[in-house]
């Protein structure tokens, strides 16, 4: 099994393929193992005290990297303390590493300098990332090292550093073979770091952009960015990037190292955002929240909201097909509709702006009533208490809520019942698309529009903010679709 992996990921493009001889169930037949290997090899047979699997006796592991340097491997990996003990050979090169799985200490140039002094060829220092600023810390290491480094942190918070530190001269990083076997925290796929992050494609002088949110691990948006920019032949990386709100202006600080040139902004950051620009655009300042940071040479960081815009066109569109947003007003389309919003968060009170201003009659209900009320009473609406949501009479519904997403596929917002033929429902929920009161809807032979259309919208236009582009809209929403719905994606 494991010969029959290693030739798949040199099929799929793996120029160096780590064995982990530690998950063998018994002690492997090297030569067998290493026989016509299709590319480059490292071996490693990680301790048990190493987050490793080795059930042998320590004697019987230091034979199993012998031998593998006898063989002539390409690459041995040798933990830093038993280094000294592992004498050179031959032609194959060390790799001499070190692991904290708790932190990220504040000695790490002591402990690099001591791997320095191990004879080694390559370095690899891994540890936990528990602040963004970890990362920092690892990747400028990379970057002063004299000795090839291969540096990054472990854990969600620590990805952005797995994907970098090529940028900063590591010689390679480390991914796992699928995305369901993962030997460290914060792994991914091989697949995923070569096809979503084109991790081959990063050097020195790649541009950094990425999504702030806590958590942010499940956004799509690196996937739909990172195909735009790479269908534009643009040299850019986009990076989910983990930030508590505490820390969240100090981070942004701490991250002009990295120069990041775009930040899009979810929960629960949209508020902080606004603080940390230099300017803001008009409907930040109409909605209170901004979903965009977007460096401009005269005016530094500048704050938008493009939820507003891709909302006003997806329910345009829902209401007439032909609708451009290019040059047709949201106004004509909206204006004395009968509407109601569920939802009183971020999302809704983009959306809400927006209708209001375009002369929408509005109503909220929200399952917390307070935040309906205090939401209606700031934009000059009517609200609802959320057990009579359907005992109105409504040309649009929009649901902001999380009712019905991954995975209570089951659940609506809004009965069947309360349905009638031919008004928009709108689901601003993306995953799934088609959720339950979407299908519903369609029975009733009402218009629908998905949360996918705003999704796409609202990147498209932190896009075009990021690189003065226009989006490739379709491909952006193609790529989503085939994410969320692989299989009906490929029926269709």
């Amino acid at each position: 099994m494991m010969k029959a992996e290693f030739r798949a990921l040199a099929e799929q493009g793996a120029e160096l393929v780590e064995l982990r001889l530690d998950w063998l169930s018994r002690v492997p037949d090297l030569s067998r193992l290493l026989d016509e290997r299709p590319c480059p090899v490292v071996i490693t047979c990680r301790r048990r005290v190493d987050k490793g699997r080795w059930g042998g006796t320590e004697e019987q592991r230091r034979m199993i990297l012998r031998n593998a340097i006898a063989d002539e491997v390409d690459y041995v990996d040798l933990e830093d303390d038993i280094a000294g003990e592992i004498p050179r050979y031959g032609n194959t090169k060390r790799i001499i590493s070190h692991h904290n799985f708790k932190e990220t200490p504040a000695n790490l140039e002591e402990i690099h300098d001591r791997l320095s002094h191990r004879d080694p060829d390559i370095i690899k220092l891994v540890t936990t990332a528990k602040t963004p600023d970890d990362n920092i810390r690892m990747l400028r290491l990379v970057q002063n090292a004299s000795v090839p480094t291969v540096g990054f942190c472990m854990g969600e918070m620590g990805l952005i550093s797995r994907v970098l530190t090529g940028k900063y001269g590591a010689p390679f990083t480390y991914a796992s073979f699928s995305s369901e076997r993962s030997l460290a925290p914060g792994q991914i796929s091989f697949r995923e770091m070569r096809r979503e992050f084109h991790y081959d494609e990063i050097d020195s002088a790649t541009e950094v952009y990425g999504v702030l949110g806590d958590p942010v691990a499940h956004s799509l948006s690196p996937l739909i960015h990172n195909a735009a920019f790479r269908a534009a032949g643009l040299n850019k990386v986009y990076l989910p990037l983990h930030v508590h709100p505490s820390v969240f202006r100090d981070t942004l600080l701490q991250f002009r190292w990295l120069d990041v040139q775009g930040y899009s902004v979810t929960l629960p950051h949209k508020v902080a955002a606004i603080d940390f620009a230099d300017s803001c655009e008009q409907p930040v300042e109409e909605i209170g929240a901004a979903n965009t940071l977007y460096r401009e040479p005269e005016e530094g960081w500048v704050a938008a909201n493009t939820d507003y815009d891709a909302a006003l066109t997806t329910i345009c569109l829902g209401l007439e097909p032909t609708f451009d947003p290019s040059t047709d007003p949201y106004e004509p389309l909206i204006s004395g509709r009968r509407v109601l919003v569920l939802g009183a968060g971020g999302v809704a009170r983009a959306i809400v702006a927006g209708l209001v201003k375009n002369g929408a009659d509005l109503i909220i209900a929200n399952r917390t009533h307070q935040k309906a009320i205090d939401l209606a009473a700031e934009f000059g609406c009517r609200e609802v208490q959320w057990e009579n949501r359907g005992s109105g009479f409504f040309d649009i519904l929009v649901n902001c809520t999380t009712v019905g997403m991954h995975p209570d596929l089951d659940s609506t917002p809004f009965e069947q019942t309360w349905l009638r033929d031919h008004m928009l429902v709108f689901d601003t929920i993306y995953t799934p698309e088609q959720t339950l009161l979407i299908k519903q809807a369609r029975q009733h032979l009402c218009h629908t529009a998905t949360g996918v259309e705003m999704f796409v919208r609202q990147a498209a236009a932190q896009y075009e903010r990021f690189n003065d582009l226009p989006a490739p809209v379709d491909l952006m929403r193609e790529k989503l679709r085939h994410k969320i719905s692989p299989a009906k994606y490929e029926d269709d």
